[in-house]
């Protein structure tokens, strides 16, 4: 994957900010970033920058998991693995989101 001298920065800003920069071989097409329990794909975009490739997520072990309602409460869940949402992983997840959308936003 080539990249621009803007989206090295980039990646390096979030290193700087202890996020990972992660391969997942099933998305080879992206680039994973980390931090904690969290996890999100970036994509690159021809202006130099990357988007966000679908939601930030919430790991259960090394996968990917989604978020849904069962019988009245919430769970991120993975195949049959799954993990109650609590106020501390959603905090957790939305710090993610929050520090990731601002590093991303470019710098004017």
């Amino acid at each position: 994957m080539d990249l621009t001298p803007q989206q090295i920065s980039i990646l390096e800003r979030l290193r700087a900010h202890d996020f990972g920069i992660v391969a997942f071989p099933t998305y080879a097409n992206y680039i994973g970033v980390r931090k904690g329990s969290c996890v999100a794909l970036l994509s690159p975009v021809a202006t130099g920058l990357f988007s966000v490739h679908g939601q930030p997520a919430y790991l259960i072990g090394e996968n990917f998991s989604v978020r849904v309602k069962r019988e009245g409460r919430d769970w991120f869940v993975w195949k049959k693995e799954k993990l109650e949402v609590t106020e501390a992983r959603l905090a957790e997840l939305e710090k993610f989101t929050s520090q990731l959308s601002q590093i991303l936003t470019p710098v004017i």
